[in-house]
């Protein structure tokens, strides 16, 4: 009886699971590519007769604000090209054109607040990998870089490819030209790429897809993709690509003298096959990089600053490792930069990115110069990755930094099983890693590190845990490592409802728990713990957020800490609790804020923060934000207050030329530090750079500029 009353259950959840699995699937869920020998004229236009003759697609569903709906504005979208280039014709009609949310220009836009429309390439058609392009009304450009199925979005690549856009009365239209040199694909005479299509219509906050509308996907799912049939005959694409650069300015330090500086340098690229591309580095420099957000650490532990610089931010993902964001056993701003942030010049350098068959391959080997104290030093990553099963995988990672009569070195292993069918359309995760390291002038010159992760990424339940464990003798001195000697625990659960009769809300997000336990990995006492409970959250129609929190956190210090200066918590055990309340306005108005107000215990005393940030959209050319962070820290042993001032000008003439003045200052610094910096891009590929930074010290009755660096930076793109 048992078994019949289970089958009865069953068999109508699982024929529920399986349609809403099909009804992702919108036909047609293929689209041809139309072959045209001829070159488009790029203008937004669409008025060859290529793009008429073409097939075209509409079939767009929603996936917010109502699941399954088809989508209130008509889109199409039609796909020709020739030997070089792919083309994708996009026909965005919209009954109130004048309506059209489109505030931005400047490459790499934020286009979550944008009217947009969005395309992804699986070249491979391996249901893992993919490039995002995206545009907006104006022509704004940004991309991407997916892999492990929309789980690693790289969004520092710039590929080479461009776009034009047209707005009329009957809505907005564009041309992408994507150079098939821009992309990886295998070698077969005929291409099967996996492809979708995403539109967003902002005053409605309305987003329809072509394929897995579901709300547990996402676009960078590219196993929800459709299919793209028809290009042939494009498995011979080579390209040899020169890169040389040159500098010219002036640069002054406090207390010397004006110093000039011209430099050159360059890049070549080769595309050995359409999977396999090589990088030539000489005499790299970085001088169009904008400076970091300066960060007052009010915690025991290292602060992390993400990569800018060009070269390492191409193919990052490639050398992604499953040990998490706070244990790396490769972070690239270990190369060419000391621990006090100065530059140590690159001699040269080589990488290779590609795919062969199964196989993902990334190899990178770097030569800096000496620098005072720091010996010339070779920096070497090796990532290999085998596709495993229909979205999964296993892979190997070496990293390694060789000086004379030094070495250390990273070595390790890592899985990763992930499905999209899960009782239908549900997304799965499972995986871990294993890494040991090696230091050659240690006493004990191996440690190990590890980590076990399972993830639930969906919609109504969103659920996550983790196992992490670093040993005190775990060593990658060309990796990231928050902090040593640790186990963690860590689990949180988000619940999501939709409920219909709340009718300004979109969801609400509960969260029962939240947290990350620590402990000593060889005494297994506390170390910290980090715990948030959630009582309310929710998201509204119209886009604002709101959240409410509930913190109960412990730090077991061994030492005594001088959190500030002359301001010392004793070694101990501390409990503490916080509270905090974060809320956001609609960031697709012209004026938008942000504010975050944490208060509560703090070790043995009590810190209040508060974060403010506003936006003012002028118009498509000129945006204007500005930030304010403050803590106030009462403790036992004193009280001090830190502030954070920061501000952004950000300017754009046209999609190819855009800059910003960006400001920050903080009462523990005492450092006023400005960054402009104009960027032209006369075409796709070719940059020209005009950085301007400088620093003022603001201590004592009269402000004074300490160091000033002018540069101008011509990178120029030559295809042999």
């Amino acid at each position: 009886m048992k078994l019949r009353i289970e089958r009865s259950f069953s068999l109508p959840i699982l024929l529920l699971f399986v349609f809403h699995s099909y009804a992702q699937v919108s036909q047609p869920a293929v689209i041809r590519a139309y072959f045209d020998a001829h070159s488009v004229k790029l203008n937004g236009e669409l008025s060859e007769s290529a793009w008429q003759q073409a097939e075209h697609i509409s079939n767009f569903t929603q996936r917010e604000l109502n699941e399954g709906q088809p989508a209130t504005e008509r889109t199409e979208v039609a796909v020709i090209y020739n030997k070089k280039n792919l083309y994708i014709g996009v026909w965005c009609y919209d009954d109130a054109a004048d309506e059209l949310v489109a505030e931005k220009m400047r490459r790499d836009f934020d286009y979550d607040t944008e009217d947009n429309f969005e395309v992804i390439l699986d070249t491979y058609h391996d249901q893992r990998n993919g490039y995002l392009f995206v545009t907006n009304p104006n022509g704004a450009r940004f991309d991407a870089q997916v892999q492990d199925n929309g789980q690693r979005v790289n969004e520092s690549w710039n590929g080479v490819w461009n776009v034009k856009t047209k707005v009329t009365k009957e809505g907005w239209f564009a041309e992408f030209r994507i150079p098939f040199s821009t992309l990886k694909f295998n070698t077969r005479q005929e291409q099967v790429w996996g492809i979708n299509f995403e539109r967003n219509i902002r005053r409605k906050r309305e987003q329809v897809l072509w394929q897995g509308w579901s709300r547990d996907s996402e676009l960078e799912q590219v196993s929800r993709a459709g299919q793209l049939l028809g290009i042939r005959g494009i498995n011979t694409v080579t390209l040899i690509e020169f890169k040389p650069y040159g500098i010219a300015g002036i640069q002054k330090e406090a207390e010397q003298n004006t110093a000039s500086k011209i430099n050159g340098g360059g890049d070549l690229n080769y595309l050995i096959t359409p999977t396999m591309k090589l990088n030539l580095t000489v005499n790299t420099d970085f001088a169009q990089v904008e400076s970091d957000r300066q960060q007052v650490n009010l915690s025991r532990f290292s602060l992390y600053y993400p990569e800018k610089r060009e070269f390492f931010l191409e193919g990052r993902n490639y050398f992604g490792f499953s040990l998490g964001h706070s244990t790396q056993p490769f972070y690239s701003r270990r190369i060419g930069l000391s621990n006090s942030g100065k530059v140590i010049p690159i001699i040269a350098g080589a990488r290779l990115l590609g795919k062969a068959g199964s196989s993902t391959l990334g190899a990178m080997s770097i030569q800096t110069a000496r620098q005072d104290s720091i010996p010339t030093t070779n920096y070497t990553a090796l990532r290999w990755k085998r596709d495993i099963w229909q979205q999964s995988s296993i892979g190997l990672m070496g990293v390694s930094k060789l000086q004379a009569h030094r070495q250390n070195t990273v070595y390790g292993a890592d899985f990763h099983y992930s499905t999209s069918t899960l009782f239908g359309d549900k997304t799965f995760v499972f995986g871990g890693a294993l890494a040991q390291s090696y230091t050659s002038d240690r006493k004990h010159k191996t440690g190990l590190a590890n980590r076990i992760f399972v993830d639930f990424p969906n919609d109504f339940i969103d659920f996550s845990a983790t196992w992490d464990r670093s040993e005190a003798d775990f060593n990658p001195e060309t990796g990231f490592l928050r902090r040593t000697n640790y186990q963690m625990f860590m689990a949180d659960m988000r619940i999501k409802p939709r409920p219909t009769f709340l009718p300004w809300f979109q969801k609400l997000v509960f969260k029962p728990f939240d947290f990350n336990y620590y402990i000593n990995d060889q005494t297994h006492k506390l170390q910290s713990l980090w715990s948030e409970f959630r009582p309310l959250g929710f998201t509204t129609k119209s886009g604002e957020f709101f959240e409410s929190n509930v913190q109960r956190r412990a730090e077991n210090l061994d030492d005594d800490f001088e959190i500030h200066k002359g301001i010392v918590i004793p070694r101990g055990e501390y409990w503490f609790t916080r509270y905090e309340l974060q809320f956001a306005t609609f960031e697709g108005r012209p004026v938008h804020g942000f504010l975050f107000y944490q208060w509560g215990d703090f070790y043995n005393g009590k810190r209040t923060e508060w974060f403010l940030r506003s936006t003012f959209q002028l118009n498509k050319h000129i945006s204007i934000s500005s930030d304010f962070t403050q803590n106030f820290v009462d403790l036992p042993g004193g009280s001090f207050t830190v502030n954070e001032f920061g501000g952004r000008l950000n300017m754009a003439i046209n999609p190819d030329l855009f800059g910003s003045l960006f400001g920050q200052w903080n009462n523990d610094d005492k450092e006023i530090l400005l960054n402009f910096r104009m960027n032209w891009i006369p075409t796709p590929g070719t940059d020209f750079y005009f950085v301007i930074d400088q620093a003022v010290d603001t201590r004592g009755s009269h402000w004074r500029g300490t160091n000033t660096t002018v540069l101008s930076k011509l990178i120029w793109r030559f295809v042999l």
